[in-house]
């Protein structure tokens, strides 16, 4: 059976109201001047522009991770085969939220907030990650320097154990964390090991944060956004934050109230800085200083 449309159906209540409420607002916009409807048309185009992907990076203070404690159920740092021991104390890393990458776009209102905001840093994307590099690319290459970050930090850290004193012959180490990657962990992760070696209670219940990259020798180097990951780790309770000399000219005159830096150029400074700050004898130690 067919079915045909009633030609004289009655007008319904939603039928009524279409025509009125556009007849309204044709004479709403006719009674306006010309000037008024550029205006809005702006503003429309305005929104419009806030809400499309910006260009930029934001980044802001991530989360800490205790070297010394545990990530998603497993041992930050897992060692077998050799006697290990405990610290009371904290061994922060630190890092930084990425808006902006491949894979988390951010809005150009996001980046408009994040240059008046000064827990936020605004940079341009290329000064970031290549153009045209994809989410998995990008966490691809993120993932590869974590990893050549942990082999490193396992390199100097057992070395530099051995040094120490510390049984290390035949010592098997891995190193896991969650959703964190890149190389600046480095200095933290060998330290961290370093700690777990040695039978001296280095921090003796202090929170120590710090960053920086590491080679298979030691020597610690620069890394980005060192101004927001101090500020996430006086919020999650660091007093100390072992920098980079490479990166004092980025701290001096941005460390928060609260948190005293400690100026770092080698595994050995780093570790010998955490003893001091054990001993109370961390007031003596070099801060960064511009130039």
């Amino acid at each position: 059976m067919s079915h045909t449309q009633n030609p004289t159906r009655p007008q319904t209540t939603r039928d009524a109201v279409r025509p009125g409420l556009l007849r309204r607002l044709a004479a709403h916009w006719r009674g306006r001047p010309f000037g008024f409807a550029v205006g809005a048309l702006a503003v429309l185009l305005g929104v419009m522009i806030l809400l499309m992907p910006s260009a930029y990076v934001v980044e802001t203070p991530g989360p800490t991770q205790d070297v010394l404690g545990e990530s998603g159920g497993k041992k930050v740092i897992d060692v077998s085969g050799v006697p290990t021991h405990k610290d009371s104390g904290r061994l922060l890393l630190v890092t930084v939220n990425a808006a902006g990458v491949p894979g988390y776009p951010v809005s150009n209102a996001e980046a408009l907030w994040g240059w008046a905001d000064p827990q936020m840093l605004v940079m341009p994307q290329e000064a970031i990650f290549p153009v045209g590099q994809t989410s998995e690319e990008y966490e691809r290459e993120s993932q590869q320097e974590m990893t050549s970050s942990q082999d490193a930090a396992v390199t100097a850290g057992l070395d530099y154990a051995g040094k120490l004193g510390a049984d290390v012959k035949g010592a098997k180490v891995t190193m896991h964390v969650d959703d964190i990657g890149g190389p600046s962990a480095g200095m933290m992760y060998a330290l961290g090991l370093v700690d777990m070696l040695t039978p001296a209670e280095e921090s003796a219940g202090t929170t120590v944060a710090g960053t920086g990259t590491i080679d298979d020798k030691g020597k610690v180097g620069a890394i980005g956004g060192i101004d927001l990951k101090m500020l996430g780790a006086l919020r999650d309770g660091a007093t100390w934050f072992l920098a980079p000399s490479a990166n004092c000219d980025e701290v001096v005159g941005h460390v928060p109230e609260g948190l005293r830096d400690v100026k770092v150029s080698t595994l050995d400074d780093a570790y010998r800085a955490l003893v001091a700050i054990g001993e109370g004898k961390g007031d003596a130690l070099p801060r960064c200083t511009a130039g």
